[in-house]
């Protein structure tokens, strides 16, 4: 398990070196590692970890759902924007682990998407050997 502690209301934290770390402790040489969150206002994502990116992701989920856009779900918690974006964004991804490392491409890194922070947050992962 991985804990993040969050800094802003939305936030993009790579922890591609954490679930590494996770997969070399497990001690399965090929098989798959699956990242899961179990946030229902948090995602996990695969993507580059550069920093105009990382901006226009938070930009793109702010103009796609915005906060405070009269969502019914606003009426009890006033986080209803940080749910539908999780949904968007999806709370897992599988990678496969080949000689005890993580098979991602050049600019692939595994990206935490907190969206209604500060919060104290864990994600999961668990490799299977296959």
């Amino acid at each position: 398990m991985i804990q993040i502690n969050t800094s802003r209301r939305v936030e993009v934290v790579d922890i591609t070196p954490d679930v590494q770390k996770e997969v070399e402790k497990s001690g399965i040489k090929d098989g798959l590692a699956v990242v899961y969150t179990p946030h229902t206002t948090t995602a996990i994502v695969i993507n580059e970890n550069e920093p105009g990116l990382i901006e226009d992701i938070v930009f793109v989920l702010d103009k796609l759902v915005p906060r405070g856009a009269g969502y019914m779900h606003d009426e009890i918690d006033n986080n209803a924007d940080s749910h539908l974006r999780a949904m968007l964004l999806g709370n897992s991804v599988v990678i496969p682990v080949t000689n005890g490392k993580l098979e991602l491409g050049t600019w692939q890194r595994i990206m935490f998407l907190e969206l209604d922070g500060p919060r104290s947050r864990r994600v999961i992962v668990k490799v299977i050997e296959g």
